[in-house]
């Protein structure tokens, strides 16, 4: 029998506004995780490619718009998702702290400072953590 994948993308969205890095993150309205704070996320539509996919879930979920998504890196531990074998695709965005707000299927949309995290559904701890290295190999 053929195992179906899915392929998800992230937005890692982070500000360094007054020298305190902060990272966007949405807590979730439905499960897995219901409840639980998260990277603004979702499915690819069959349609579209990454970039198009990872603004598309950032601006449906939290009502930001972003130009210009760098990508991380692919994410795809055979467990990471409780639904099934999904693939997912980071990418981060350094922008102005700015209001959001949560829609879709977000209950919260809020900034938080990156030192300060509450816990975070599937395996977006790993996801942060690879974005505030490459926050780090970008100073000079």
């Amino acid at each position: 029998m053929k195992q179906e994948i899915a392929v998800t993308v992230d937005a890692v969205v982070l500000n360094n506004q007054n020298n305190k890095p902060k990272v966007l993150l949405i807590k979730r309205k439905n499960d897995p995780f219901e409840n639980k704070w998260a990277i603004p996320g979702g499915f690819l539509e069959k349609d579209e490619n990454l970039e198009y996919g990872a603004k598309r879930e950032l601006e449906e979920e939290t009502g930001l718009k972003i130009n210009t998504l760098i990508q991380l890196k692919t994410y795809g531990e055979v467990d990471r998702d409780p639904r099934g074998r999904t693939i997912s695709i980071a990418f981060i965005a350094i922008t102005q702290q700015q209001e959001v707000k949560a829609a879709d299927d977000a209950l919260e949309a809020k900034w938080f400072d990156l030192k300060e995290l509450p816990s975070l559904a599937f395996d977006h701890s790993e996801i942060l953590e690879d974005a505030k290295l490459w926050l780090i190999s970008q100073k000079p």
